[in-house]
């Protein structure tokens, strides 16, 4: 068994264990980080970058929560990677509200804003007046200060060098999703197709909208990561874990965030990707053909129980949001989707009612 492997099979391998570690370290650590975030968050100047800033930490904290679920293991780069795992995602979202409420439409402007992203996981990257195409450009050092602190993470992981080829890969189909899913509403679904018959080779049983979603997903990112903190990891584990996470793992996590947002984005006439199926029900089956794909993608890995409490945690946790019961047609398919549900979503569904509960107040 190579190092990797050991390493790996540290990670919890039930539910109990696992959301131990996460009441134990994560959640009070993420707390933490998006605390400093935040306080920096208030003070820049201008009104509107502040606004969106604040509300994507205040809004989104649980993608950074469920993030840093990749650091729940007891070794001491755990604070590193829950650091840099927040750091990226805080952009991700930040960029994301930014882009999504934008006084522009353009390309360019979104593509020179998510060069933040591309350079954060490049420790050789000089950074870039990333606002020079934006209107509102005065952010304090908001964004310089988040690349900065992932670049200065990423030093600190061994094994770096090996699976940086793989993230700049996901990062790269990550910033072009960005870019065009953010554009005038008469071009975006143009020029997201044509983007998507470039690059169906990579996953021809996809649908165009399913490629699309599976590279919005940060997932893969953050398993690559934890896998860099170890010394003796091989670009052939490296490839592997790219191949068991995309597309099928990180298109399951973004579909189900769509399922959920469908009345959201409708009232803000944002892309939803569940609105390109022709009914609900042959949305369902794609939606369990591609957890059953991944289930079966992660078999290929190491530490396989760890991988498939991410999925069936990712079930639970979208399944279980508020926005849920407030929309007819998503009940029905949340309980389509949880019937037959193994003992550990039932337990990650309850877990995340809870937190939602206690811990969001």
């Amino acid at each position: 068994m190579s190092n990797h492997e050991q390493r790996l099979n540290q990670v919890p391998r039930n539910p109990l264990s696992l959301m131990g570690r996460v009441y134990k370290h994560i959640l009070p650590e993420v707390r933490a980080e998006l605390s400093g975030w935040r306080k920096l968050a208030a003070e820049i100047p201008d009104p509107e970058l502040r606004m969106q800033a604040l509300a994507s930490i205040n809004t989104k904290q649980f993608h950074c929560q469920g993030g840093a679920v990749y650091a729940a293991i007891h070794q001491p780069e755990r604070s590193v990677l829950i650091r840099l795992i927040v750091s990226y995602q805080t952009i991700s979202d930040y960029l994301d509200n930014l882009c999504d409420r934008s006084t522009s439409m353009d390309p360019a402007d979104f593509k020179l804003l998510h060069q933040s992203m591309l350079d954060a996981i490049d420790p050789r990257a000089e950074q870039q007046n990333y606002y020079a195409l934006h209107q509102e450009v005065d952010d304090g050092g908001y964004l310089y200060k988040l690349v900065e602190t992932c670049q200065s993470c990423i030093v600190m992981l061994p094994a770096y060098s090996v699976v940086q080829p793989y993230i700049s890969d996901l990062a790269c189909l990550y910033t072009d999703l960005q870019v065009y899913k953010h554009i005038d509403p008469e071009r975006r679904e143009v020029e997201l197709l044509n983007w998507w018959s470039k690059q169906k080779h990579r996953a021809p049983q996809l649908e165009w909208q399913e490629f699309a979603a599976a590279t919005g997903s940060t997932l893969a990112i953050f398993m690559l990561f934890l896998a860099a903190s170890n010394v003796g990891l091989s670009d052939n584990d490296a490839a592997s874990i790219h191949k068991a996470y995309f597309p099928h793992l990180c298109c399951l996590h973004i579909l189900l965030d769509y399922l959920i947002d469908q009345e959201e984005d409708r009232l803000g006439g944002d892309l939803n990707f569940c609105n390109y199926y022709s009914d609900s029900e042959t949305m369902l089956r794609r939606i369990i053909m591609i957890a059953d794909s991944a289930r079966n993608d992660v078999k290929l890995i190491p530490a396989t129980p760890f991988h498939r409490m991410i999925i069936e945690g990712l079930l639970a946790i979208y399944l279980s949001d508020p926005k849920v019961s407030v929309q007819q047609e998503v009940v029905s398919a949340s309980k389509r989707l949880m019937k037959g549900s193994p003992l550990s979503r039932i337990f990650f569904f309850m877990n995340s009612q809870w937190i939602r509960k206690y811990l969001y107040k």
